[in-house]
């Protein structure tokens, strides 16, 4: 099958979507697929997959690199043409960083009451939600599209923001490769990285990996930190990515865990943090599906998310982790860890998060997404009949 991936940058550095697309279209390749990367440039890591580069030329606007991934699309007279989120035309589009205006809505969350208004006015006419709008009601006004939902939660917000049909979504949980993130492939890296990290024999690391801080709940996590500490328990935490840390110093500083919080900033392989972490907490105010969370438990690690997200609707609760209803609410988040300090249970939930991710391995992500190509290659047969 001749396959178009369109996304803007191919590049498994630049966050969760992109990593995501990178391992796919590996995949695909291996499987045999001719897979033509539609996007403005490609990761050095990636030249050796087996992809045919399109490059697109296009100013620096959402729109106008939309614009010009169609065209490039268009003369390459594809199977499938599958939009990761960044363009508009295409067969099937799978929005990875969600709906932009269910995550406007959610981040509103994170300000103060009196600022929200101020923020939805301002939404109306700065111009980049101008330029999510447009590229937005490209993206869900073809009738002929189907859209691959990451989750219940996505599906949910296709409906309600874009009122996009059920008889358009497909149900597609994320995948993640699950030899990769492996517990067999971390516990090397356990006792130098808790050594580097002078994590105490006894204390309990949880471990946060986010670019976004506020909106992945870093400051939830901080605050619920401080509580568990003057509890007595023997808690660290470990804060793996971000920009611009001083800041976030000084609130460890203001809340007394300077001693018991490092914030690590950007790393290029967060396997050695998954084996020197306990568990992984992610109270976040919106996640389509965090690869972070699947990548967690692959690894073995009991995980803490919110009901945001979509991630946590493969959790149940005591089994592999827990979910949090507020993500700003530190005492229930702090209540959710609290279990976590046996180490029994902890081993517990370990075990079952290991079978969960599992059963959500890239092999099935894949094959789950070829079966959607196959129906859109069918309806096209029919229609041209």
């Amino acid at each position: 099958m001749r396959i178009g991936l369109v996304i803007e940058h191919f590049d498994p550095r630049r966050g969760g979507a992109e990593m995501w697309t990178c391992q796919f279209a590996r995949r695909l390749a291996r499987l045999g697929h001719e897979v033509h990367a539609i996007a403005r440039d490609i990761a050095p890591s990636m030249q050796d997959a087996g992809l045919i580069f399109e490059p697109v030329r296009a100013g620096s606007s959402r729109v106008e690199f939309a614009t010009a991934a169609e065209a490039v699309a268009r003369r390459l007279n594809l199977d499938v043409v599958h939009d990761n989120g960044d363009g508009w035309y295409g067969d099937l589009l799978l929005p990875h960083a969600g709906i932009r205006e269910a995550m406007f809505e959610q981040q509103l969350l994170i300000e103060p009451r009196w600022l929200r208004p101020f923020k939805r006015l301002a939404a109306r006419w700065l111009p980049r939600y101008r330029e999510f709008k447009q590229v937005g009601d490209r993206q869900y006004g073809d009738p002929r599209r189907i859209y691959l939902a990451i989750s219940q939660m996505l599906a949910t917000n296709m409906r309600q923001y874009h009122n996009v049909p059920a008889s358009q979504i497909r149900l597609v949980y994320n995948g993640i490769d699950t030899a990769r993130f492996a517990p067999d492939q971390i516990a090397e890296h356990r006792q130098s990285m808790r050594a580097k990290l002078d994590v105490r024999d006894g204390e309990v690391l949880l471990l946060i990996v986010a670019i976004n801080f506020r909106r992945k709940g870093v400051p939830t996590l901080l605050r619920a930190t401080a509580r568990l500490a003057q509890q007595g328990l023997p808690v660290r935490a470990v804060v793996v990515g971000g920009k611009r840390l001083a800041p976030w110093q000084r609130q460890l500083d203001r809340l007394g865990i300077a001693e018991r919080v490092t914030l690590v900033g950007h790393v290029d392989d967060p396997r050695p943090y998954y084996g020197a972490a306990d568990a992984y907490v992610l109270p976040t105010f919106y996640d389509p599906c965090s690869l972070v969370v699947l990548e967690a438990l692959a690894c073995g690690l009991p995980v803490v998310t919110s009901r945001f997200n979509g991630a946590g609707e493969l959790i149940t609760p005591g089994q592999e982790g827990y979910i949090v209803a507020d993500p700003a609410d530190d005492a229930e988040l702090a209540t959710a860890l609290t279990p976590l300090f046996d180490a029994e249970h902890r081993a517990s939930l370990g075990a079952a998060a290991r079978q969960l991710a599992l059963d959500h391995a890239l092999e099935r992500n894949c094959r789950e997404i070829l079966a959607v190509y196959d129906e859109i290659v069918a309806r096209r047969a029919v229609r041209a009949a």
